[in-house]
């Protein structure tokens, strides 16, 4: 069956640097799109970074520009979000997605990684 897994969650100073892993099983992985969201307490979930599954786009919400980066390893089936200039407001539980390939409509989801940011 098609499973995905966050890792690399966990408690860093503000800015301090995370890196996240989600490793996919169960399916092609370079049919998808990989995407990352994030939703923390009390907030509606929002969209993070995606990026194609040839890594030619990557795309970023405005909040996080300049500070993470998103990449894949088709190789390993992982993508990954390197997060630095970590800030209070990045608090939250942090998911991987994946969706078919242009347009992207995330269908596949992790469990989630919490990432808190301490002040």
């Amino acid at each position: 069956q098609v499973q995905l897994v966050e890792s690399g969650g966990g408690l860093v100073q503000a800015g301090g640097s995370l890196r996240l892993s989600c490793a996919a099983s169960g399916l092609t992985f370079t049919a998808y799109t990989a995407g990352w969201f994030r939703q923390a307490p009390g907030k509606e979930r929002e969209f993070v970074a995606s990026i194609s599954w040839n890594s030619v786009d990557a795309r970023y919400a405005d909040s996080v520009k300049g500070r993470f980066t998103i990449s894949r390893d088709n190789a390993k089936n992982t993508v990954y979000l390197q997060m630095n200039s970590l800030k209070p407001e990045d608090t939250a539980v942090y998911y991987c997605a994946l969706g078919p390939n242009a347009p992207a409509l995330f269908h596949y989801w992790g469990q989630g990684t919490q990432v808190t940011i301490s002040s």
